[in-house]
């Protein structure tokens, strides 16, 4: 089988959701299988073995990307893996997998500040409706999603004619990371890791804070200035709230296991993978009350009312209690092993070769 993985939504300065499912799940299908990957820049090559192959092409917001499959098919692939849902498909002779992390951006559809502004807004019009999705999607073979929860939405929602399959998202190794080990003792430091677009609902943590004075939220991914000023006006008096704009896995790593909390109070999700990692590492967390969030922690994180900040800072005292903790992050741990990149690999193989 001559197999193509697209790899080019692999961010090189950091990765964000999409970047770190592409580069992980390549690299756990380059395990089992022989596999080619489609780059747009060489940086990217530094994510994959060394012995690895390539095939240059575009980049996925080129013009060129409608002609996609036209490019391809010179290469002769029997099947193409796409971890995401956007991929020129028009006139294939191969085999096409495409994935859809999620429909957040039915529900808010603010598109991500750092693409160009026409792209932008044609980010914003494809959401307007489903039929550009549906059209996208049935372009292909099968389609992947990372949750069994959003299966359910793509199923209700009636995206697509093709076989749906869960090709879950896992945790990446912190312990691995860490110069000390954990410490769970007396946690009074709330970490959230994530993006600050509306539906992550950051204000509700922050307002939480208002019956939280031993404790400091960690706001560590990369802030716009407005955006910064906007949650700045939430802040109660006499909270501790740090603002990072950005941090490397090591300190990411290092913040939770110093007496960490995990801490989301997203509206929506396609999976969460921040909660996956802290659980892997032995750290609890506190979460608001989603179907995807039961599914990626099940018993092993406390739940909160997802508009209710006062909720919310009465499931983070209840960790003072060391046995209330001690069962939530065993719970935990035990959960977690559900996801791993190799079984997620598996399972996509698995569906890969009925295409054969």
């Amino acid at each position: 089988m001559k197999l193509f993985f697209d790899a080019r939504y692999i961010r090189t300065d950091y990765h964000d959701g999409i970047s770190r499912y592409s580069t992980e799940l390549g690299k756990a299908i380059a395990k089992l299988t022989d596999v080619t990957f489609l780059i747009c820049d060489n940086e990217q090559k530094k994510f994959f073995p060394k012995k690895a192959k390539f095939i240059t092409i575009h980049a996925p917001t080129s013009p060129k990307e409608p002609m996609t499959a036209r490019i391809l098919n010179h290469y002769a692939p029997d099947v193409v893996i796409c971890p995401f849902q956007v991929f020129g498909a028009a006139g294939r002779k191969f085999k096409l997998v495409l994935t859809l992390h999620d429909l957040i951006y039915y529900k808010d559809r603010t598109p991500p500040k750092q693409l160009h502004p026409i792209i932008r807004a044609g980010w914003w019009l494809y959401h307007v409706s489903y039929m550009p999705q549906r059209l996208q999607l049935n372009s292909a073979d099968i389609v992947a999603t990372i949750s069994h929860a959003t299966q359910r939405e793509i199923e209700q929602t009636k995206l697509t004619k093709r076989p749906i399959i869960v090709v879950p998202n896992a945790p990446q190794n912190l312990a691995s990371l860490l110069k000390k080990p954990v410490t769970t003792t007396a946690p009074t430091n709330l970490i959230y890791m994530g993006s600050f677009m509306p539906y992550k609902n950051v204000e509700t943590l922050i307002k939480g804070m208002k019956w939280l004075p031993n404790h400091t939220l960690h706001l560590l991914s990369k802030i716009s200035a407005s955006r910064k000023q906007a949650l700045q006006q939430h802040i109660p008096k006499n909270a501790n709230i740090v603002f990072y704009n950005g941090v490397s896995d090591e300190q990411y790593a290092a913040l939770l296991a110093n007496r960490g909390i995990l801490v989301s109070a997203s509206r929506f999700e396609g999976f969460g993978l921040p909660i996956a990692e802290a659980l892997a590492l032995g750290v609890p967390a506190v979460i608001s009350d989603t179907s995807i969030f039961h599914e990626v922690a099940g018993n092993g994180a406390l739940y909160f009312d997802v508009d209710d900040a006062k909720h919310f800072s009465q499931q983070v005292t209840q960790l003072r209690n060391a046995r209330t903790r001690n069962r939530l992050i065993e719970k935990g741990q035990q959960h977690i092993q559900n996801f791993s990149w190799n079984a997620s690999a598996r399972e996509l193989m698995s569906a890969v070769k009925t295409l054969l």
